[in-house]
């Protein structure tokens, strides 16, 4: 694939390009609601284009689509200073979007700020909490039972805030949004770091911590440091067995995990006519897997017939009346650019344990051969947020009739989780459901399930060697069941279904053949499903809690008791002196994402208790001492034991303490737990190689350090028994260095230069002890 560089930070300043910049629409503004839950919430292209406009007036060049829906949402487009990878933006988005595991934080800080109801247009989704085991419907009884308190709480918090709620079983958040919310040029952010899944509807949806959501919920601009943007032009046309999936895989493969690190991924090209609306999702979707900031499509008619589909037809045709501010300009430069020619683009498996190891669907029998990967398939699930579209059913449930002609059913268990409760009523309704279900599939709940590590799996112990495939986006270690010895892969689910009928990683459904039950072989051919319902879409059950208009006499109820949730404390403010003679907690060795510092699976129950779920703070992170995970000498007592309860030893001693990580520290999840949990177990900084950019801004909303190091060979230089002293805090300022000293136990010192990102305002949280804390002392 052909890559190249294209523009560097001097690109937003002004240059001639040689043409007069046509002015802003000036149609008569047409009132129409954002959603049908929004009537009074209006769609506001013409502020979008005069924001546009201005902008475009004091740059003088072409813009990305990125760009315009940025900037057209500028707080004060007039002033705010521009330059890409450098400015912080300060941005006004259209809506806020929280799963039911995040919000349960991000609704205690809110309720903490002492406001009486969300400025933006909000919505909470029961997603992450129902467990995956028996099937939809005994699944999601139990998760109602197991979580009653929690769901309880969002709903009435909900209610008396102005939240929109989503019940459980409603399907997950990405869907949903994709489904009622999303649209384009519109500028959502969510606590979720898959919440660019809305790109394949044109609109710029970012991942964010909860402290974020609430800063917007409060009538804050949201800030954003100005992100690149790498450009990815598509050529040729999707057909046979590759699918939108498999582009985003060969992105993964090119940029790997961190490439997309501080950029919006805009895909463009001729290429994009080829791909569905939600295949444009899928590919949104998982651009989450190398760092990018979100991923976005142009405005295309795949959108247009997508939105009239799900009822929105009004929104189309306000978005066609004003295409030209929803699609990136001509000339629009990139800070680097990528072609995939979709002609010659091959079926791909990525994994196991990272998203970017790809494997074409050609080579990967050969690949598992030569690293040992266990060639048995035991367990193939088709869903997710990522994967779980009408046509993505529809194209799976091709593959299963063709293997039902001859006789054959999935050697591998199968599992099929519908996207949402539309999805599911659909699919039941065309049928589509019953092939899948007839080769053995198990169809789970409308939720994120084995996705996110909510699987109560049985057919293999923890720790024993095995494979699966999935269609979900993650794969790292023990992501989907806890076990670290699973061999986790990535694919389209028309690759995992396939694969599921042979039970083999060496099965090629290109070229390869399966035996009938009548013992003649056949070869499947290419799958084929509708892009959309030809019936309409059926939405099933009615599932949405709309909020009352005064929300002040509902009340809400937390249990001092309780060990579900936990009403927040105000962290302490800085004390103004530098950080002395600090203890290292943790030296982490290689990859730490937000799963190693705060785990999922069992662990999302406690996600509304800070102190609970602090119990499983890095505890499947390895420690570089002795490269074993949650076993760490305490400095005091000479003793090794579990991160967590160290961390609280150090804590009633009033000893402060600070992690040293490798690169790409914090990738992965939204989840703010990975950075509160440090914070309330005491801890001040933490110093790596390189962040993940939500990990790293989730960091400074808690009132922590996030330093790199200058010299990144400085990592080796740490040692676990070091004392560690971060000098001149109180000059502390954008741009200044931090210095550094590390003592040695054999009484040698190395000074060593530490890095930041912080703006002025940011250097506010931390001194006053976190973003909420800042929040507080303003009057709003």
């Amino acid at each position: 694939m052909m890559q190249a560089t294209m523009m560097k930070s001097v690109v937003l300043r002004p240059w001639a390009v040689g043409r007069r910049w046509l002015s802003c629409s000036t149609t008569v503004a047409q009132k129409v609601a954002m959603s049908k839950f929004d009537n009074e919430k209006y769609i506001n292209y013409e502020k979008l284009s005069e924001n546009i406009s201005i902008v475009k007036d004091r740059l003088q060049h072409p813009l990305t689509l990125a760009e315009k829906v940025l900037y057209g949402h500028l707080d004060n487009p007039k002033n705010q200073d521009i330059v890409r990878g450098k400015s912080y933006l300060q941005l006004r988005p259209d809506r806020v979007a929280m799963q039911d595991a995040t919000a349960q934080m991000a609704m205690l800080q809110f309720i903490s700020s002492g406001l009486q109801k969300v400025a933006v247009p909000s919505t909470i989704h029961c997603d992450h909490l129902i467990e995956a085991q028996m099937g939809a419907s005994t699944d999601l009884q139990r998760a109602k039972d197991d979580n009653k308190e929690v769901y309880d709480f969002l709903a009435s918090a909900s209610a008396k805030y102005g939240v929109g709620f989503w019940k459980p079983g409603s399907g997950i958040i990405h869907q949903i949004c994709l489904e009622n919310y999303a649209f384009p040029g519109l500028l959502l952010i969510g606590t979720d770091s898959h919440t660019p899944n809305g790109g394949g509807l044109g609109g710029v949806c970012v991942g964010v911590g909860g402290a974020d959501a609430v800063d917007v919920m409060a009538g804050l601009p949201w800030e954003l440091q100005c992100p690149k943007v790498i450009g990815v032009r598509l050529t040729g046309t999707m057909k046979g067995w590759t699918a939108p999936k498999d582009v985003i895989l060969k992105v993964a493969d090119i940029l790997t995990v961190a490439g997309g690190t501080g950029s919006i991924i805009e895909y463009h090209g001729p290429g994009t006519a080829s791909i569905s609306c939600t295949g444009m999702a899928t590919i949104c979707n998982m651009g989450a897997e190398v760092g990018a900031t979100t991923s976005l499509f142009p405005f295309n008619q795949r959108m247009s017939k997508y939105l009239r589909a799900t009822g929105r037809g009004d929104i189309a045709d306000l978005a066609e009346k004003h295409e030209k501010f929803l699609v990136p300009d001509e000339g629009a430069r990139y800070d680097r650019l990528v072609e995939i020619n979709l002609d010659e683009l091959e079926p791909l498996v990525n994994g196991p344990f990272t998203p970017d190891r790809a494997n074409p669907i050609s080579k990967l029998g050969k690949n598992a051969q030569e690293n040992g990967w266990p060639l048995d398939i035991k367990v193939a699930l088709i869903g997710s947020c990522t994967n779980s579209s009408y046509e993505d059913m529809s194209r799976s449930a091709n593959i299963a009739k063709q293997a039902l002609a001859h006789g054959v059913k999935a050697k591998s268990t199968f599992t099929v989780t519908p996207g949402s409760e539309q999805i599911r009523a659909t699919i039941e309704r065309d049928g589509i459901d019953k092939p899948l279900r007839d080769i053995g599939g198990l169809v789970l709940a409308n939720a994120c399930g084995p996705c996110i590590g909510q699987w109560n799996r049985q057919d293999v112990k923890k720790g024993e060697k095995n494979t699966i495939v999935t269609s979900y986006n993650r794969n790292f270690t023990g992501r989907n069941d806890a076990n670290p010895a699973t061999h986790a892969f990535v694919a389209s689910p028309e690759i995992v279904t396939a694969l599921a009928l042979v039970g083999d990683l060496r099965f090629n459904p290109e070229t390869d053949h399966l035996t009938g039950a009548d013992g003649k072989e056949f070869k499947l051919d290419s799958p084929y499903g509708d892009e959309l319902p030809d019936k309409g879409f059926d939405p099933g059950e009615d599932t949405y809690q709309e909020p009352p208009s005064d929300g002040s006499s509902c009340t809400l109820n937390v249990d001092p008791k309780s060990n579900r949730l936990q009403l927040l404390t105000p962290f302490e403010k800085w004390d103004g002196s530098d950080i002395l003679d600090a203890t290292i907690l943790i030296k982490v060795l290689g990859k730490c994402t937000t799963d190693h510092i705060s785990a999922a699976g069992p662990w999302l129950k406690y996600r509304g208790h800070l102190d609970n779920i602090s119990n499983n703070m890095f505890i499947t992170a390895t420690n570089a001492e002795n490269q074993e995970m949650n076993k760490v000498k305490n400095a005091v007592t000479g003793e090794y034991g579990a991160v967590p309860d160290t961390a609280r030893f150090y804590k009633s001693k009033g000893i402060k303490w600070v992690v040293f990580g490798d690169s790409n520290y914090g990738e992965g999840s939204s989840r703010e737990h990975a950075a509160l949990e440090p914070r309330h177990l005491g801890g001040m900084a933490v110093i790596v190689r390189s962040f993940a950019r939500i990990h790293e801004t989730n960091l400074k909303k808690q009132g922590m350090l996030p330093l790199t190091f200058s010299n990144l060979a400085d990592y080796d230089k740490v040692q676990p028994s070091d004392k560690v002293s971060l000098l001149d805090l109180a000059n502390l300022s954008p741009g200044k260095s931090v210095q550094c000293v590390l003592k040695h136990s054999d009484g040698s010192v190395d000074e060593i230069t530490l890095n930041h990102t912080m703006n002025e305002a940011q250097i506010t949280w931390f001194k006053a002890g976190s973003a909420l804390n800042k929040m507080a002392e303003m009057d709003l």
